[in-house]
């Protein structure tokens, strides 16, 4: 039967996709010929490639592995003296964990409309600086109120971090290579969280009142004046765009290696208009619906780990024994999550599948949140927490990069598309800490139930967008077929 429905705005939009792709085929932008891919290319991608993943990859890891440190070592401090010297009561705490994220959701679209303007080798490091003097200056509070003010300054600091190296990494990766190396940052977080716990017994064991200091105020002056050192190495190892000859480029590739790191990008999108404005690249993220999707996705992922601040006090919960053996017991889910985090990334990118990569952990995830909402047998809920552990941060990491695959059509729409997600997506952190309460302790019924309903809507959501973008998929490749050219897919 002949479809006779009127032609929707997606299908105007891939039609004019497909335009660009055609007079992209015949000459990319900045480019008078199109690059012969030979083994010479490859050759010289790979050593790219290489140099990438020997500087790029560990400054940022180890960044982002300090930057979850600061956020999380609140939890850890729940377990010191935090709550009684702080005098917090009621739902002060959970108020003092939510507001970093009303923090970060302020500075971040901001931070990633003005990143496509300025020099990310300089931008990011002086975040980073900015960051560890905050977090370090925690140590300094004395009540409710500077707490709230120094972790809402936290949120704003650290805001720019994630979405200005997620959209770095995708402009020095192709769309195959993106989700291995978004797994390997993600496992940052991960093992920042399983480490924290082992950081935190440590300190408090050895410094706790060390100089009339409590255990959580040295805490916060380690992790922040080790986040200052590595910030200042970040202004030496990071590049800034592929297309420019400043940052670490300029000394680690030579001229013919920045040429293919450009070539081989310029390739691997969709579309290469570059010249717009960053309204112009605002107005076309808000208005694709697949944007909107992905936030809500992203929301149902975060809410459904807002497990992670309170891991230690749920561990608590397990009756293991003293604080010190309930910090080291937090630690090796998180260890088993980024293993699972990592293979299951190199999975999704070996087979070029997103959706089902995601789903599948979040249904592993809903699995372990039953599993713990069943029993207060304590040893049956810290196997359980194995699986929720793993299968939220295994799905957690690929979102992000298949986003950028998705929404890569202008560098100026991914940045704002990519960076709408990952702040919208803090919703969902804002609203998890008040399922934990007080009363609840140690089953939590009602915060695990709702775990479990938000892990569901995200794998249903996956579910969802797999089906559209095969849908859209189907439609280009017949498209194409009509012009002459390469139909460039949605990765689904």
């Amino acid at each position: 039967m002949t479809d006779t429905r009127p032609k929707s705005a997606d299908h105007d939009a891939q039609l004019e996709q497909l335009d660009t792709v055609h007079t992209n085929l015949e000459k990319p932008s900045g480019h008078d010929d199109m690059p012969i891919v030979d083994e010479h290319f490859q050759a010289v991608s790979r050593r790219v490639v290489r140099k990438l993943d020997m500087t790029l990859m560990p400054i940022i890891w180890l960044l982002y592995l300090f930057n979850y440190l600061d956020r999380t070592a609140i939890a850890q401090s729940k377990l010191n003296s935090i709550v009684e010297d702080l005098s917090l009561t009621g739902t002060q705490f959970s108020t003092a964990v939510s507001i970093l994220n009303a923090g970060y959701m302020l500075m971040q679209i901001p931070s990633n409309m003005i990143l496509t303007r300025v020099r990310p080798s300089l931008y990011l490091p002086v975040w980073a600086c900015i960051w560890s003097v905050v977090s370090a200056s925690t140590s300094a509070v004395h009540n409710f109120g500077q707490l709230i003010a120094v972790r809402c300054l936290l949120g704003i600091a650290e805001a720019p971090f994630f979405p200005g190296v997620f959209f770095l990494l995708s402009c020095w990766y192709t769309k195959a290579e993106l989700g291995l190396r978004m797994a390997i940052l993600y496992s940052g977080l991960v093992i920042a969280t399983a480490f924290s716990g082992l950081i935190a017994a440590g300190v408090f064991a050895e410094l706790d009142g060390a100089h009339g200091l409590a255990g959580w105020k040295w805490l916060y002056i380690i992790v922040g004046s080790v986040n200052m050192g590595l910030a200042l190495l970040a202004f030496f190892l990071l590049p800034d765009f592929p297309e420019s000859n400043t940052g670490s480029q300029k000394w680690l590739l030579t001229e013919e290696e920045r040429r293919v790191a450009n070539q081989r990008i310029s390739m691997d999108r969709i579309v290469q208009e570059s010249n717009r404005s960053v309204w112009w690249g605002f107005r076309r993220a808000v208005t694709d619906y697949r944007t909107w999707t992905f936030i809500f996705m992203l929301i149902c992922n975060h809410a459904a780990y807002g497990f992670n601040y309170f891991y230690p006090s749920i561990v608590k919960g397990f009756g293991f024994g003293s604080r010190t053996i309930t910090l080291l017991c937090t630690a090796p889910p998180f260890l088993i999550g980024a293993l699972a985090s990592l293979f299951v990334s190199w999975s999704s990118d070996r087979r070029n599948e997103r959706s089902l990569h995601i789903a599948i952990p979040m249904g592993l995830s809903i699995v372990g949140f039953i599993i713990s909402v069943s029993t207060l047998n304590g040893p049956a809920r810290y196997v359980a927490s194995f699986l929720y552990v793993t299968g939220c941060f295994a799905a957690n990491g690929l979102v992000y990069s298949w986003a950028a695959s998705v929404l890569n059509q202008t560098p100026e729409k991914k940045a704002v598309a990519t960076s709408m997600i990952n702040v919208l997506a803090q919703l969902g952190n804002i609203m998890s800490p008040y399922f934990f309460r007080d009363q609840d302790e140690p089953r939590y019924m009602m915060a695990m139930i709702l775990l479990i309903v938000f892990a569901a809507l995200s794998g249903g959501t996956c579910l969802f967008l797999k089906w559209d973008l095969t849908r859209a998929n189907k439609k280009m490749a017949e498209e194409a077929s009509i012009y002459g050219t390469e139909a460039r897919l949605f990765t689904s």
